[in-house]
């Protein structure tokens, strides 16, 4: 049974819209002022409130704004016997569902509180559809290896912090998922998380993506847009790709790590936001500071946690579970009975060479789903994986250490004669 407040000083008023309501099998509870409905609203979940504005202690308009920070999604009916147009525009402007004038028509009053309930609805539905498909977004980390066991350790630990991190790993190795895991798992989970790949912006762009612009502050800014700091407040940023950054803009993110506040492209006021910052980079940052890429200050800002994810190469042993993981959500996607696969072709696939990492096993495995029969087998891993490409990225992997084919033609040499047992 849905629950009403009806606040007013007029007990005559309180009464009458009490009998009213009860009559159409509302719960209704009353209050004399915005102080006492303060108290109940803090004891009591309601699905809407009727206000009165003119009222001792704290009047309606003050009252609105601290029902709003309490409880933002319950829809605020406001009535008033000495009210203007002025009056109900800053109502609603303060977030009022309706303005009702005194003596308010019974028959508007409960359409406009059944209106309001059916909002008041939709928006708990939105919120629950929300969650779930958070939940259904959210991946688990697949794998029981040491590496992996060891990154499930420390995202535990460091969660419930606002430490900063720092993941570095190849690309494909799933530096998202650890920086999403993180998010989900720390007190920030019901903010936002927002993404930034400093890699897909231009350098001219990045400033305005990450800090937002005023109004006019160049050719194209037609309107005022928040920046991604902004659009992460309470939650976490996702920096990825930072080694990619601009140094102007690593020295302007640098101050917004230090001061916690920004300044809009085109813009004179500073900006207070809470974000916990979380970056991730393929490059070797270190390396990119001795190059003068990269700033020192920033990286050790950053780098507080710094988390290792290794390569698919490295962790071989978990590509049983995340072969089986990727065939159950393929299918599921595309509407197909669940595959199998043969132990034979799972051997061959834990022997292939894994540039791509788990990006890259994860295609294999949608087109290995699509183009095999209902169970995967060792002629399917032979036909449709470029298992060539796998010898060839170790060749590239032993070309790449010679500066030359003199060089390289000695190595060889040498481990030939090692291998027949020439060399001692």
């Amino acid at each position: 049974m849905a629950r009403i407040l009806i606040v007013d000083d007029d007990a005559s008023i309180r009464r009458t819209l009490r009998e009213i309501l009860e009559f159409e099998s509302y719960q209704v509870d009353e209050s004399p002022d915005g102080l006492d409905a303060l108290v109940k609203v803090k004891q009591q979940a309601y699905d809407v409130i009727i206000l009165d504005i003119k009222m001792p202690k704290m009047d309606g308009m003050e009252a609105i704004e601290r029902i709003q920070i309490l409880c933002p999604d319950v829809p605020i009916v406001m009535i008033s016997g000495h009210a203007n147009i002025d009056t109900a525009v800053e109502a609603v402007k303060k977030g009022a569902f309706d303005f009702i004038q005194k003596p308010p028509d019974l028959n508007r009053l409960l359409i406009t509180i059944r209106n309001a309930m059916d909002k008041s609805s939709l928006i708990t539905e939105k919120k629950v559809l929300q969650k779930r498909v958070h939940k259904s977004m959210v991946q688990e980390m697949i794998g029981e290896s040491k590496a992996l066991e060891l990154i499930k350790q420390t995202v535990d630990r460091i969660a419930p912090t606002d430490a900063r991190v720092l993941i570095n790993g190849k690309n494909g190795t799933g530096k998202e998922l650890v920086a999403r895991w993180i998010h989900d798992k720390s007190n920030r989970a019901d903010g936002p998380i927002v993404e930034v790949n400093c890699a897909a912006i231009p350098s001219e762009l990045i400033e305005s993506e990450l800090f937002g612009h005023e109004k006019g502050s160049f050719t194209s800014a037609h309107k005022m847009r928040l920046g991604k700091f902004e659009q992460a407040h309470g939650g976490t940023l996702f920096l990825d790709e930072i080694g990619d950054m601009s140094l102007s803009a690593q020295a302007k993110v640098l101050r917004a790590l230090q001061e916690s506040r920004i300044t809009r492209v085109g813009g004179e006021k500073e900006l207070s936001v809470d974000v916990r910052v979380i970056a991730a980079t393929n490059k070797d940052l270190r390396a990119e500071i001795n190059k003068g890429l990269f700033r020192e200050d920033l990286y050790h800002r950053l780098a507080v946690i710094v988390i290792e994810v290794p390569s698919l190469n490295e962790r071989k042993e978990d590509i049983p579970a995340l072969v089986e993981h990727f065939m159950g959500r393929i299918c599921d996607e595309y509407g197909m009975n669940k595959k199998t696969i043969d132990a034979a072709a799972l051997k061959l696939l834990q022997q292939y060479n894994w540039t791509g990492n788990i990006r890259e096993l994860r295609n294999v495995v949608e087109r290995l789903i699509i183009l095999s029969k209902d169970k995967i087998t060792k002629t399917d891993i032979e036909n449709y994986v470029n298992t060539s490409s796998s010898e060839r990225s170790k060749l590239q992997e032993i070309f790449d250490q010679f500066d030359n084919s003199e060089k390289l033609q000695k190595y060889i040499l040498k481990e030939y004669e090692a291998y027949k047992g020439i060399l001692v």
